[in-house]
């Protein structure tokens, strides 16, 4: 079985650039994908209809490959009509092959998908090297059948690496081609 394309290019030529960059000493400094994690919930929706968090989990698990966790109201609240303990949503965290492949997916299919795409914010990172972005549809990805979905819905993409700093992800981040704003 072949490697993922993105983590070749890791290997072959983002390690080595990112250790001169930066000046690293040891190859364990150098900064890499640590996980992706992927979160989705139908909203609103998720009190009043018991099989929307069921359709979510379903688009879900085929934009990542694998099968979601689905999540549960931590506390009640009755403005909202919500208790605790009640289906809202679900999550899939990607590591290894999946998370190479995802992402090279996001990168050049998903993303240029995107309606009035202009690039992404590059000011979207949490302080430690995490980068966190939002879609509005997840009708995007070429794996959702137009036809069949009940409701377009939003998702979160979390890109969590090992990177001491913003200014080391973003440059990790760069070398996966990923389209950020000047």
């Amino acid at each position: 079985m072949t490697q993922p394309r993105f983590k070749e290019r890791y290997q072959n030529e983002l390690h080595a650039a990112l250790k001169e960059k930066f000046s690293f000493k040891n190859d364990l400094e150098v900064p890499k994908l640590d996980k992706i994690v992927i979160s989705m919930s139908p909203g609103r929706d998720a009190v009043v209809d018991r099989k929307a968090v069921e359709n979510t989990a379903k688009d879900l698990a085929l934009i990542a490959g694998q099968k979601p966790v689905i999540t549960k109201a931590k506390k009640s609240n009755a403005s909202f009509k919500v208790r605790e303990g009640m289906d809202m949503g679900c999550k899939v965290t990607l590591r290894g092959e999946r998370m190479y492949e995802f992402l090279d997916r996001f990168v050049t299919i998903a993303l240029p998908r995107v309606r009035d795409f202009r690039g992404i914010n590059g000011k979207s990172f949490d302080g430690r090297g995490n980068y966190a972005m939002g879609l509005k549809e997840h009708i995007v990805f070429p794996e959702i059948e137009y036809d069949k979905v009940d409701k377009i819905r939003g998702m979160d993409v979390i890109i969590c690496t090992t990177a001491a700093n913003d200014e080391q992800a973003k440059e990790l981040l760069r070398g996966f081609e990923m389209p950020f704003k000047n």
